[in-house]
């Protein structure tokens, strides 16, 4: 059972900063500014479902889709620590990071429904999250562990679920400088995690077969 616990801590913890929940804040109250509070706390609901289900149809099904192209577990802990590294330096430096484009926000706020897009799908659970929950599956083997990265999804889920229907009151407490220095902190931790499944990826391919097996055999070769 700690097994589990660490393992839904650990994707917890590992998922958090990449979807940022509180970033999204801003986003929402822009996008429900004029609506009652009964569309927007549903539009909340909604949203957290499609981000629960987005990021675990990539978990379940990521073993597939590692298989079907042939790709390494140290290729997809590189290319996700990569593509997780470049959303981290953006969030240090939010004014850089492109956001979604004035034409989207407009066309979202004639939309009757907001949460699938651009609520869940990029905000919550855009290709930084999903290329976590994909490296976090490349790295279980077993079904315990499936649910244990499962139980973290639902975790974050819960916390951006929280965090849109306490949008107007975080926003009030925080205001804007606030939000700003904690995305930057979000951003700093995401580097942090990026590195690391940069190194994990890199560190798996030269313990592995491919790597090691042509440098013994050239030294078999040679003392021979």
């Amino acid at each position: 059972m700690l097994g589990i616990i660490e393992i839904a801590l650990i994707t917890f913890l590992a998922l958090l900063p990449i979807s940022n929940p509180f970033s999204s804040v801003p986003l929402f109250l822009s996008l429900t500014k004029g609506h009652t509070r009964e569309w927007s706390n549903q539009q909340a609901l909604m949203a957290s479902v499609f981000m629960a289900g987005i990021l675990l149809t990539f978990l379940w099904s990521g073993a597939i889709i590692i298989e079907f192209f042939g790709i390494s577990i140290p290729a997809i802990r590189v290319a996700g620590g990569l593509i997780i590294m470049k959303v981290g330096f953006g969030m240090l430096n939010p004014k850089e990071t492109e956001e979604l484009s004035d034409e989207i926000k407009e066309e979202s706020k004639t939309k009757s429904d907001i949460s699938f897009t651009p609520l869940a799908m990029p905000s919550l659970a855009g290709p930084g999250s999903i290329s976590v929950v994909i490296s976090m599956a490349a790295g279980s083997d077993n079904l315990p562990g499936y649910v244990a990265i499962s139980l973290g999804v639902l975790m974050v889920v819960l916390v951006a679920y929280l965090s849109m229907r306490g949008a107007p009151y975080i926003s009030k407490v925080l205001g804007v400088t606030g939000l700003d220095a904690l995305t930057r902190i979000m951003g700093f931790i995401l580097i942090c995690v990026a590195f690391q499944f940069v190194l994990d990826g890199i560190g798996g391919y030269i313990e592995s077969e491919k790597f090691l097996k042509p440098i013994l055999e050239q030294l078999q070769f040679l003392t021979t």
